[in-house]
């Protein structure tokens, strides 16, 4: 017979910029949040007693052996240890494969944790555009710190800040709005995200943003990647950490807490795309394997969409939001919270382990009463690995004991990658672009993505001209024409305007 998983303790810990006393590194950032977990359960010993660590891969801090150090720094001596891969996926991922070693009784309770440490306190530390990955070494060997192909790089697109933008161009031509109407829609939902961190004990940015703020560049809001400034991005640069334990339900009586609601894992679900990259996918617009993580979730907790009290919505970009709403069918109207801490953009993203944060939030919603349920989700890359999972008050009636190992086994989504030509000469058709803004807030080069006459897909830079800027961002120009050069010189093609 299947066990029930609890999640029996959570704790979450945001380390202030401005700071009187040393600053704590990730790994000691790890340990503050497992130890407010256990004290969640009013146990001193639960943690040296810890059958399973789980450590979410650290991006800001290199540890040679996160799993193993922080055991020992919390005295425990658990007979699984296992340590993430590289994606915003990866807490949830973890805790599906947690709940289900428990309800197959290879585990009793399982730590899941991780934390980040991006503050630089040094003020003649060098300003870097992007630090996302400053702990990764150079001789990592997982093939998931790459996001983008060779070719793409050599275009210019490598990072979340330059690749998300490209889905929001195409949805932004899928609405038909004009320019202003469109960003005014994503800034009002924006200011949500942000009245929501307000309120939320660790979130990193404590003021609420106007939808005009949000989407209105200026000097503390300068443009990055059109068309989102800095309010529409996550605010990697964090110090903060978050802890959840799992345990077996008969595990979990020994710690329950009277006036408290039991939290339950439901049921969890993971999916890859086929089309890995940005430059192989066919729909800018949507998410094959967001769609099935989420149903497989749905299926397995025996819960439909209407029953659901509450989302967090991964939530790096405005973008990946409106998708996520399109692929689980969540409408504009609906009055559900689409985050419970108000996001990366200003609860804070600290790498990879943002929905921790998520999953820890929502247990407290649960066990004080405030929620029945939630779902949570999780992405990787450039919409490539996502996971969910949907938590209660009352027990599923659902089974998920086998669900993380068939997911493994089978967890291809969508159609295979679209076709690439690598050289392009002649005309071609846009579906989507970005331009891309250098610190002095000047246009620094614009990539497109498209299709040429034989249905191939292409990728070209513009050439660094501001009357092109301006025309791609007065009016859409996805479905419009352009002629593309290959530029031997450069390697790398060249698009006009026609």
């Amino acid at each position: 017979m299947e066990r029930k998983v609890i999640v029996a303790g959570w704790g979450q810990i945001t380390q202030p910029k401005e700071l009187n006393k040393p600053p704590q590194d990730p790994m000691g950032l790890m340990s503050k949040a497992s130890q407010r977990a256990a004290e969640r359960m009013n146990s001193g010993k639960i943690l040296t007693d810890l059958d399973g660590i789980m450590v979410i891969r650290t991006l800001s801090r290199y540890y040679t052996s996160p799993a193993g150090q922080l055991a020992q720094k919390l005295g425990a001596t658990p007979k699984f240890t296992h340590v993430s891969g590289i994606g915003g996926n990866s807490p949830q991922t973890m805790i599906n494969l947690a709940a289900g070693m428990i309800a197959r009784n290879e585990l009793n309770s399982v730590l899941v944790v991780g934390a980040e440490a991006y503050v630089q306190r040094d003020k003649n530390s060098k300003k870097v555009e992007s630090a996302l990955f400053r702990g990764i070494p150079k001789n990592y060997t997982g093939d998931d710190l790459i996001g983008s192909t060779l070719l793409e790089r050599l275009h210019g697109i490598e990072h979340p800040m330059q690749g998300f933008p490209l889905f929001e161009t195409a949805l932004w031509a899928a609405s038909g709005l004009d320019l202003q109407p469109y960003l005014m829609k994503i800034g009002k939902m924006w200011s949500k995200f942000s009245k929501v961190a307000v309120d939320h004990p660790y979130a990193w940015t404590k003021s609420m943003k106007s939808p005009g703020e949000i989407i209105t560049p200026g000097p503390a809001n300068r443009p990055i990647a059109f068309p989102y400034t800095k309010f529409m991005n996550s605010f990697v640069t964090v110090d903060q950490g978050a802890a959840v334990i799992l345990m077996s339900e008969e595990t979990a009586k020994k710690y329950s807490q009277k006036g408290s609601q039991t939290v339950y894992f439901l049921g969890g679900g993971y999916a890859q795309d086929r089309q890995r990259f940005m430059i192989e996918k066919s729909d800018f617009t949507s998410s094959p394997p967001l769609k099935a993580a989420v149903e497989k979730a749905l299926e397995r907790s025996c819960m439909p969409l209407e029953s659901l009290d509450c989302f967090d919505l991964y939530s790096c970009f405005p973008c990946a939001v409106s998708i996520a709403k399109k692929m689980i069918g969540i409408t504009d109207d609906d009055p559900r919270p689409l985050t419970l801490t108000g996001g990366l953009g200003f609860f804070g993203g600290p790498g990879n382990n943002y929905s921790l944060h998520g999953v820890a939030t929502l247990a407290e919603k649960i066990s004080s009463g405030e929620k029945s349920n939630g779902l949570v989700t999780a992405l990787g890359w450039f919409m490539h690995k996502h996971a969910a999972g949907i938590y209660g008050s009352e027990p599923s009636t659902g089974e998920f004991k086998n669900h993380d190992i068939i997911d493994q086994k089978n967890c291809f989504a969508g159609d295979a990658p679209v076709k690439i030509k690598h050289q392009v000469n002649g005309p071609g058709i846009i579906e989507t672009y970005t331009i891309i803004y250098s610190l002095d807030q000047k246009p620094s080069y614009a990539v497109l993505y498209g299709r040429t006459r034989d249905n191939f897909r292409f990728i070209a830079r513009t050439p660094n001209n501001p009357d092109i800027f301006k025309q791609l961002t007065l009016e859409n120009r996805v479905g419009q024409k352009v002629n593309i050069k290959f530029d031997s010189s450069k390697n790398m093609n060249i698009a006009d305007l026609t």
